[in-house]
């Protein structure tokens, strides 16, 4: 089996989660900047095979879109260029960052851990691959 990447995707910086070979357990991979996110995947794909991306959708608590969703659709566009041959699905991202920052406070991080936005980017972007992996079982 391949790997599949989740993205947290931000106008600045972007969280990036993937899975093992089997699908089985989603872990936080790194965050980058979003200007360099492209290039980051283009290495990666060639380096581990991956099967599909996920994105986290931005909705609003009334399911509508949010100022960032034009931003996230236009990544959208530029993923699905970039590798045609594979699936993007979009995935709802309500909540993941204050999921995120729970979790870290549950396993004890430090409160300058906790401050570091880049860690909940990466924290965002695993629960979202998590949670598209429930779904997906």
């Amino acid at each position: 089996m391949a790997r599949i990447i989740a993205i947290d995707y931000g106008a600045k910086r972007t969280g990036i989660a993937v899975t093992d070979p089997l699908q089985i357990i989603a872990t936080a991979l790194e965050t980058v900047r979003s200007h360099e996110l492209i290039d980051f995947l283009k290495r990666y794909v060639i380096a581990e095979t991956v099967e599909s991306f996920v994105v986290g959708m931005p909705r609003t608590l009334e399911n509508t879109a949010t100022n960032n969703t034009p931003l996230v659709k236009g990544f959208i566009k530029q993923l699905k260029k970039t590798f045609p041959e594979l699936p993007v699905y979009e995935h709802d991202e309500r909540f993941t960052s204050s999921m995120a920052l729970q979790t870290m406070i549950a396993m004890g991080s430090k409160k300058s851990d906790r401050r570091d936005k880049s860690n909940i980017d990466k924290m965002s972007a695993t629960i979202i691959l998590q949670s598209f992996l429930e779904i997906k079982r």
